[in-house]
């Protein structure tokens, strides 16, 4: 069993992650979709959300390890970030969707300097807007924005087209693929109950 199956198989066990295909989830961008990830359940139990920080500090030291910085996108992110950031002993930063609107009317929280190499964290990659969003924000910083990792990707084509083309890697523990095959292979969905979702995956915004 690959390591993006095991993350796969935990979000499940704890009901992180459910399906429904016959009476599909709304999204807030207003698509219907057969799944419904939530990843903030796993900050509620603590050897997953023990397991899961450890694969993702790993993730990025391996892959990022001349990150001086890591960025959480507001506000799921945040913890991860806050964790990642503690076990590989990098400062923390996090990016909110606009300035606050009183105070010191700050987007970004936290120290920086320019010219760092910065890894954004996401609990969960979709459309990826939110996280772009934040590449750009740090970017017009002028700091250098490595990649982004996250716990699941949907790795819907627009969302990866549109990384590829600014150039920023992404990284995630667990995508949309393995979470259907472990279904499949564990006896959790039909065969045609597989393609629907199969199906959604390339179709999302066309899901009745």
């Amino acid at each position: 069993m690959t390591n993006k199956t095991v993350v796969a198989q935990k979000l499940l066990q704890i009901n992180a992650i459910k399906i429904n295909i016959k009476q599909p989830y709304t999204w807030a961008s207003g698509w219907k979709s057969p799944i419904y990830c939530d990843n903030r359940k796993i900050l509620s139990y603590p050897f997953v959300r023990d397991f899961i920080k450890s694969e993702l500090s790993n993730l990025v030291f391996s892959t990022f390890n001349n990150a001086d910085l890591i960025a959480g996108v507001a506000t799921a992110g945040i913890p991860w970030a806050v964790l990642i950031a503690d076990q590989l002993k990098l400062p923390c930063i996090y990016v909110r969707p606009v300035p606050k609107a009183h105070g010191l009317g700050k987007q970004i929280e936290g120290e920086y300097l320019e010219n760092q190499n910065v890894v954004v964290v996401e609990d969960l990659l979709s459309t990826g807007k939110s996280s772009l969003a934040v590449v750009d924000v740090l970017a017009n910083e002028k700091l250098i924005v490595n990649g982004v990792v996250s716990i699941f990707n949907y790795r819907f084509n627009t969302c990866l087209d549109s990384f590829a083309n600014k150039g920023i890697e992404l990284r995630s523990l667990s995508d949309y693929e393995h979470l259907v095959s472990l279904l499949k292979n564990e006896g959790k969905v039909s065969l045609e109950e597989e393609k629907a979702l199969l199906n959604w995956r390339a179709n999302p915004s066309d899901w009745k």
